[in-house]
């Protein structure tokens, strides 16, 4: 392992982390024995991100035998493969990557596939033409979760003998390119494709913030005054949309149904104050999963290549109960 380090030619002393030479000869050393991991995040976006971080930052301690190196790639990918080669250039032990979007990883992960570090992928998704660029993936079925929500809405639908209705939707994506915002879109529209009564008026990025999605939805309400259905492919955006659509002096879980995605914490109470009416799960707390991968590759074990997280579908008659038990 990287972590067995020898030092034969100077005595090396270890200040805040860092390793310097002073110039005389000792007997070979190791390290602490940390498993030295870094972890390529792509920023903090967004209720469900934050929860993410602290689901890794909780995880990978000292206390864990974890030594963890965070970088914030603020949304770009160009931070994230910097990062990447950083993590490369201090010999770490595992690279951990949240993609920003899908493609353009190849080269630095074939850098990392030559320093012989191996790379999990967590939450979103790369597409690359060789597999084993990297370990293993952790996150969930971002396609299985559009196809919910719209089996959600279509048995809501028929409960409240509004099935045979025709109906506006409109759509708020995710960042573009992001495997979040592909799966999730696809099982969307798909889904919407599927019932004649749905009708998508338009699709448009809020890029995963409120604020987006707020600016977003209130574009929508003016270029189209009948929207009868709202998805917002995560919960941020959906609390902006229910901001836009108060502006107007709609009710927000009434006039307009609201379906979005992460049930993080403050979709609950937005479920409870009947203001959001279905949020579909993307469970953030990728720490253990990832952790539970690299104890098993320092026993020399193999691990699934595809690991998804269990989710679950969430919505006003349900959230009251379920809010305690609640961890993000």
């Amino acid at each position: 392992m990287k972590r067995l380090l020898v030092f034969s030619l100077a005595l090396m002393t270890i200040v805040g982390g860092f390793l310097f030479a002073n110039g005389e000869s000792e007997a070979p050393q190791a390290d602490d024995g940390l498993i030295v991991v870094g972890y390529a995040q792509v920023g903090a976006e967004s209720d469900w991100r934050t929860a993410n971080t602290e689901s890794f930052k909780s995880m990978f301690t000292e206390a864990n035998g974890y030594k963890l190196i965070f970088d914030d790639a603020q949304q770009k990918q160009e931070n994230q493969i910097k990062a990447i080669r950083n993590f490369i250039q201090q010999d770490v032990d595992y690279i951990v990557v949240a993609p920003v979007v899908e493609t353009g990883w190849e080269t630095v992960l074939g850098e990392a596939k030559a320093a012989g570090i191996p790379v999990i992928l967590s939450d979103r998704q790369m597409k690359l033409s060789d597999d084993s660029l990297y370990t293993a993936w952790v996150g969930g079925n971002f396609l299985k979760e559009g196809q919910d929500g719209v089996k959600w809405l279509n048995d809501y639908l028929k409960k409240n003998g509004r099935d045979q209705e025709d109906l506006n939707v409109v759509l708020l994506q995710g960042t573009i390119g992001s495997s979040a915002q592909v799966g999730r879109t696809q099982g969307i529209t798909e889904g919407l494709d599927a019932n004649p009564h749905l009708h998508l008026l338009a699709k448009q990025t809020g890029e995963f913030t409120q604020a987006k999605g707020q600016e977003v939805m209130e574009s929508f309400l003016k270029a189209y005054p009948d929207i009868d259905i709202v998805f917002a492919e995560n919960d941020n955006m959906a609390f902006g949309a229910i901001d836009a659509i108060k502006a107007v002096g709609k009710v927000p879980g009434k006039d307009i149904i609201i379906v979005s995605f992460d049930a993080v914490h403050e979709a609950f109470n937005k479920m409870i104050a009947g203001e959001l009416n279905c949020a579909v799960e993307c469970n953030p707390l990728h720490g253990p999963r990832v952790a539970e991968i690299i104890q098993k590759l320092e026993k020399g074990q193999k691990v699934d290549k595809i690991q998804y997280v269990v989710e679950k579908v969430f919505d006003q008659e349900n959230a009251a109960e379920v809010l305690p038990t609640r961890k993000y």
